[in-house]
This record gives C-alpha cells, structure tokens and sequence, in this order.
C-alpha cells in the first residue's frame, strides 16, 4: 500500500491508487463508496471509528457520513479532493487544515491533467 505522507509525491499516489480502485470496482461490480475503499486500501486498521472520521471530515450530506455513499470518479474533483484530504488527515493524526492543499492541487494536476 500507499504511504501516506503530506506531500506531493504521497498525493500522486493516492490519486492515482484512488483511479485504480475505481476501475477494478467497476470491473468486479463493486460499489465505489468510501467504506469500501478504505478497507480495500487499510484492511483491519480501516475501522468502523477511522471510516466515519475520514467520511465526517469529507462530508457533503449527512448521509454520506457511514460511508455507503458513491464517492464520484477522482475528474469530478471537488469530492474527491476532500475525501483525500479526510484520509491523509485522519491517517495523519493531524487537522483538515494542515493538510497541504497546493501539494494535493498540483498532484491531481499531474495525474489527471499532464503537460
């Protein structure tokens, strides 16, 4: 798995490991939603506390907040973006505010939008 770090480089991997998941869950027929990724990506650790902390930070309705919810694909940004953002905060141990938004910006950049 992915490390999950505050930079650039963690950022790419997760959106591009985030594109991944999405086409095999499409491929096999599984929902694309929140709890289904975080236990595809951290298995045990992906707990029924540590999921509804990354959906309450990534919030858009209340009942997005258990994690069955679709979760758009990672082109339709905004979403997604917070839904990134919700897990490396909540990996992290740190606050949605100090997750580096310019690094995560410009990784989505570099994945779906190359020069």
């Amino acid at each position: 798995m992915i490390t999950i770090e505050n930079n650039k480089q963690s950022f790419v991997a997760l959106w591009r490991e985030l594109e991944r998941t999405r086409q095999r869950f499409n491929d096999e027929c599984y929902r694309f939603c929140p709890r289904r990724i975080l236990r595809d990506w951290f298995g045990e650790e992906a707990t029924d506390d540590f999921i509804w902390d990354v959906c309450f930070n990534t919030v858009i309705d209340e009942e997005q907040v258990y994690g069955y919810d679709l979760l758009p694909p990672p082109e339709e940004f905004t979403v997604t973006r917070e839904f990134l953002r919700a897990v490396v905060a909540t990996k992290l141990g740190i606050g949605m505010r100090k997750v580096d938004l310019r690094a995560l910006d410009a990784a989505y950049g570099q994945v779906f939008h190359p020069p």
